[in-house]
């Protein structure tokens, strides 16, 4: 079996791409004088916090122009910047609630049992889109009902601004050779780093020597992560925004959230047959990952939301409501 693993890996990786090496982190800065240890700024959080950002800005941009919306913004700054506190907040938790509630529970109770803390760490990894999309969609339902906006128009915000997050924080998770592809022997493929560090993140950095580690068996994977990057976050958000700068998405109430979920599931699902499954995840059929099945939801609201939109009744309270 050595011998099997070490030719095929040789062959896979031989016409494969390099896997860059960059740092996980932007920058470290020791504080060590102050016996507080080293600080990373990590690209992972920076992706989160780019994202949020950048999703702020664009966000102001289109409320400053109600002609988007038909006449009149279904928010002002002061509510918008409020909203953003609970959408942040709404991705934090739900992330961190639904990769428990989707992946630990069902499948690592006995590493919750031996570390009942690892729930609550969670810099050391482990958060769920699906579960941050539910966190943000509770939260919006709570800010339309707590401040009497129309849940439709808000949706459709949070819609057309999510997809620069989620291809900013794929990349950050290529750039930490995480959730990488299946193996492959066409000439894209990459040799990511499988090594393992106790205790390290991502689990292949040795942030002591500020290298990569190699476990020798390495072949060629897609680099998925950068697929995911393009299909769940830059083509929705180039789409979308063309839809509403172009051709007046937003004046149909609840058409630019439909679509954003449908482009999003549609792209988790493409990927999925490319992305590495969970090694811990099982009971699911061969032809069924987790990704594909959590993304059901979204192409039934998906569906949901479009056809709500497009109906002759709802263009016609769209109107009258402008």
């Amino acid at each position: 079996m050595f011998d099997t693993m070490t030719l095929l890996g040789g062959h896979l990786a031989a016409g494969a791409l390099a896997f860059p090496e960059i740092s996980p982190a932007l920058f470290t800065i020791d504080f060590g004088f102050l016996g507080l240890g080293k600080f990373h700024l990590r690209y992972y959080a920076l992706g989160y916090m780019a994202g949020i950002g950048l999703a702020w800005w664009y966000a102001t941009t289109m409320i400053k122009r109600p002609a988007l919306f038909g006449g009149t913004s279904p928010l002002d700054k002061d509510q918008l910047d409020d909203i953003m506190f609970w959408i942040i907040l709404g991705i934090i938790l739900g992330g961190r609630i639904g990769y428990i509630l989707f992946y630990m529970v069902p499948y690592q109770m006995d590493t919750l049992a031996a570390d009942p803390m690892a729930l609550v760490r969670i810099w050391d990894g482990g958060m769920s889109f699906h579960g941050g999309i539910s966190g943000v969609a509770v939260a919006l339902f709570y800010f339309a009902w707590k401040r009497k906006v129309n849940l439709l128009s808000i949706g459709d915000i949070a819609g057309v601004v999510a997809p620069i997050g989620i291809g900013l924080v794929r990349i950050a998770n290529f750039i930490n050779a995480e959730l990488y592809g299946r193996h492959t022997d066409s000439s894209w493929g990459m040799v990511f780093p499988e090594g393992v560090v106790p205790g390290s993140t991502p689990p292949a950095y040795n942030w002591d020597t500020g290298s990569w580690v190699y476990n020798g068996f390495e072949t060629a994977r897609f680099p998925s992560q950068l697929y995911e990057s393009a299909l769940e976050g830059w083509l929705p958000l180039v789409v979308l925004s063309i839809l509403i700068w172009r051709f007046g998405a937003l004046k149909r109430r609840g058409l630019v959230a439909g679509l954003f979920l449908l482009m999003y599931a549609f792209g988790r699902t493409v990927v999925e047959n490319f992305r590495m499954p969970d090694s811990f995840v099982h009971g699911l059929p061969e032809w069924l990952t987790m990704g594909q099945l959590l993304s059901i939801p979204m192409w039934l609201g998906g569906l949901w939301l479009v056809w709500n939109a497009l109906r002759p009744k709802a263009q016609k309270e769209d109107k009258t409501a402008a």
